[in-house]
């Protein structure tokens, strides 16, 4: 199918790295999306470079739905460059302007051998973040960082390939939850952050030094079992059910209404987090671990292996456990005592050896083990 030609320009620079000469350049997303549209979509299937290598990474429809929402936030930014590959067919560099020209390529004598204009680039690096903006953006204006490599080879697409998705660092949970200490704006995030460190430092806390603050243990601390992005997760679905949304709403300014008496059962410290009552959620969450702690002292405070009541299943366990025990015990925005919660916890009949990782294995099937066993051993399913 022949098409007239179409063709874009844009100013960039050319870098020179081991692999090679190749060019960086800031392109409207809607230009990008033009010449990237069909690599884009093929990848809900296989792409040349997944063959080469012999693995499958199709489209992440999740990811491309949390992206759509990001990019309509108010501080979004994609500051790392989304990785292109481009047939010298159709490109034309200026080096006395730094301009360059990628056009669609009509082959007179193979139709087969005819390049689109929507099939000009194929996407290294980035492809989710191209599909989100092409689905889901709303606004007029959005930049993308490219780096353009021109008539690579397979075998030089999948080193790129293979060291940008394979082989690179990913920022750890814990430090990403930590950095949204330095916000101004008010969020869900921080929110819990804040109340991670409070439980954390006060030495009178049932957590005091048992949060890994950046997800790694802390010099010096040997008593640390439980991340503080497996705290934030776990808090997180009681204050907001899209803290994404939410921290955009406070950076704009606004403020979030209070959500309705049937809303407050689901998410149970959501109108506290609105009233900025940080504090009494830290309270709520200290006086619940407290009668933990007092009634499975052991088995809380061991360190070692075997026990998994104070490791990340039987924490999660335990907080979502804490949805029926306070609604049981309290209206929502109520701060209720260690002994209303004791009050609970003492129709569970189970000892600090219980909670071991023989009966509650590691993992998801454990931790929604022992949450079935609380529910039905304190009697409120």
């Amino acid at each position: 199918m022949l098409e007239d030609p179409v063709s874009i320009q844009f100013p960039c620079i050319k870098a020179s790295q081991p692999i090679g000469e190749f060019f960086i350049a800031s392109i409207s997303f809607t230009d990008l999306c033009k010449i990237t549209h069909f690599d884009v979509r093929r990848i809900l299937k296989e792409r040349d470079v997944e063959t080469y290598l012999g693995i499958q990474r199709p489209l992440n429809r999740k990811r491309v739905e949390e992206i759509k929402k990001y990019v309509n936030t108010y501080d979004a930014v994609f500051p790392t460059a989304i990785i292109v590959a481009v047939d010298e067919r159709c490109a034309e560099y200026n080096e006395n302007s730094n301009v360059m020209t990628l056009s669609n390529y009509m082959d007179p004598e193979d139709e087969n051998e005819s390049i689109l204009f929507r099939q000009i680039a194929k996407v290294l690096d980035g492809q989710h973040r191209l599909a989100g903006l092409e689905d889901g953006f709303d606004g007029n204006d959005f930049d993308v960082n490219v780096s353009i490599f021109i008539s690579i080879d397979i075998s030089a697409q999948a080193n790129i390939f293979s060291t940008v998705n394979l082989a690179q660092t990913k920022v750890n949970k814990s430090l990403a939850y930590d950095l949204f200490d330095l916000a101004k704006a008010k969020s869900p995030q921080k929110s819990c952050h804040n109340i991670a460190v409070a439980l954390d430092q006060n030495e009178n806390s049932p957590f005091y030094h048992k949060i890994k603050r950046l997800g790694v243990s802390t010099e010096g601390r040997f008593t640390e079992t439980i991340t503080q992005a497996t705290f934030v997760q776990s808090l997180m679905p009681y204050i907001s059910y899209d803290p994404m949304i939410d921290r955009d709403i406070y950076l704009r300014g606004k403020n979030l209404i209070h959500c309705s008496a049937e809303d407050s059962r689901k998410y149970i410290f959501r109108n506290m987090f609105i009233d900025d009552q940080e504090l009494e959620i830290a309270d709520i969450i200290w006086n619940y671990y407290s009668a933990i702690k007092n009634k499975w002292n052991r088995a809380w405070t061991h360190g070692g292996e075997g026990l998994m009541l104070n490791k990340t299943n039987g924490f999660k366990a335990f907080m979502r456990f804490l949805k029926p025990v306070y609604l049981f015990i309290a209206n929502p925005g109520d701060v209720p005592s260690i002994d209303d919660f004791t009050a609970i916890l003492n129709r569970i009949d189970l000892g600090d050896d219980d909670f071991n990782v023989d009966t509650f294995r590691p993992g998801t099937s454990g931790e929604a083990s022992l949450y079935r066993e609380l529910l039905q051993l304190s009697r409120l399913e």
